[in-house]
């Protein structure tokens, strides 16, 4: 269990931006022999291997292959991206001559208060022209760069305002900007000319490392635990177990937190595109395709609301999940979670079989909740889906808190899910 902390920590540490996240996928995936397959070029696909390919660099799926004829998708899906800030063009701010502040834009929905006072940094991609062709170029600027100074409370006064994220949230970078500005800035880190970079995706990310804390270290600290949390899990069940009957595959996201509708979204045709183009090579028609389908099963894996020890009201009366006692299943009846009786169902059993803990989450009925990835991803491909995901603290807080536990019962039921056969057929 510690070390799969410890590797939790190390992932979340690498990986400052979605970008990151899939090239550190990538990294553990083409270690454990899988081989990178791109969209605009023909594959060649072998039963028995391991395949992955990516969109924008920023959403991957990856894919084995069992040694016999397969019947069809077991697929683990979460999502790389995180609320933050986005960092605008032309970015820079000069305050009275004695001060640089950078432009930014919301990402996502978050709790804007959790980003002041704290060390940040900037991560992305930059696209750079290099002998008449573009490049792309991931940046993190590895060190603590700016902070987001609060308003001291005697001129803001004890009650808390509402924040304007053009005025109250620009990150303070410096007493001067070199000539070039942000820009420059990006150069130096990533050892090119400034006037070679045409364009860039970058975002401010927290720079305090995750942490065990607890009387007992029953708990775990960390930027981006949703949902880097599930992600992480999905890989190394992925990596550390296989089906005879059903090609497994995990998928990592983008912009889950902006809604999915983009062409790297989960909202997008990358799936359906992905499972057609691997039955077609694999020598399934377009019946075959369909079939294929029809008994695939998707987890939707992003991380769940465990009841809150300062506002235990806000959870529901009968279902209140709590840290360290299991993963969650996700249920709603307006179907944003898509779990329903049958799915469910065979989450139970997977978890009975394995002793694996469970619980249930609902909302409470005079609450909305939010959607995540399972709902959307079936109205691309149809298939059974269950939501799940494992008990958190501070959801969309720029540092979260989970339970040590629950990340091994998450990693058990997925190499549970990925092993399974015939048994949690439909």
């Amino acid at each position: 269990m510690k070390q799969e902390i410890e590797g939790l920590l190390r992932f979340i540490k690498e990986s400052p931006s979605c970008f990151h996240v899939v090239k550190q996928v990538k990294q553990q995936l083409l270690a454990a022999g899988y081989a990178e397959v791109r969209e605009k070029e023909a594959w060649n696909l072998k039963p028995g291997e391991g395949y992955f390919v990516t969109r924008n660099d920023s959403t991957i799926a990856a894919f084995h292959i069992p040694k016999k004829d397969f019947a069809g998708f077991h697929i683990v899906a979460s999502h790389g991206d995180s609320p933050t800030f986005r960092i605008k063009d032309q970015p820079e701010m000069k305050v009275e001559k004695h001060y640089v502040k950078l432009n930014v834009e919301k990402y996502g929905g978050m709790i804007l208060d959790t980003w002041f006072d704290r060390p940040l940094s900037a991560a992305g991609r930059i696209i750079i022209e290099e002998t008449g062709s573009l490049k792309t170029r991931l940046c993190n600027i590895d060190r603590d760069l700016m902070i987001i100074p609060n308003l001291a409370i005697h001129m803001s006064g004890r009650d808390r305002k509402e924040l304007n994220p053009q005025k109250d949230l620009l990150p303070l970078i410096g007493m001067s900007l070199e000539e070039g500005g942000f820009r420059s800035l990006l150069a130096k880190e990533t050892q090119t000319e400034e006037d070679r970079i045409l364009s860039y995706d970058m975002f401010l990310y927290n720079r305090m490392p995750g942490t065990i804390l607890g009387a007992e270290r029953e708990f775990i600290a960390s930027p981006k635990l949703d949902d880097l949390e599930c992600a992480y899990a999905s890989l190394q069940a992925m990596l550390g177990a296989a089906s005879e009957n059903y090609i497994t595959m995990c998928c990592i996201f983008d912009n889950e937190e902006v809604g999915s509708a983009t062409k790297q979204g989960a909202g997008s045709t990358f799936i359906p595109e992905l499972l057609r183009r691997i039955c077609s090579l694999m020598g399934k028609d377009e019946e075959g395709y369909a079939m294929a389908v029809a008994d695939s099963f998707l987890l939707s894996a992003d991380n769940a609301h465990g009841v809150h020890p300062n506002y235990t009201e806000k959870a529901d009366p009968t279902n209140r999940p709590y840290l360290n006692e299991g993963i969650v299943l996700k249920y709603n009846a307006a179907q944003k979670y898509t779990t329903d009786g049958w799915s469910g169902a065979v989450v139970q059993y997977l978890c009975r079989k394995e002793d694996i803990p469970c619980q249930v989450y609902y909302n409470r009925s005079d609450v909305p909740g939010g959607s995540t990835l399972g709902n959307i991803l079936t109205g691309q491909v149809s298939m059974r889906s269950a939501d799940i995901g494992m008990p958190q603290l501070s959801m969309h807080s720029s540092y979260e808190t989970a339970g040590v536990k629950d990340l091994d019962s998450m990693i058990r039921l997925m190499k549970a899910f990925y092993r399974a056969g015939k048994e949690v057929e439909f």
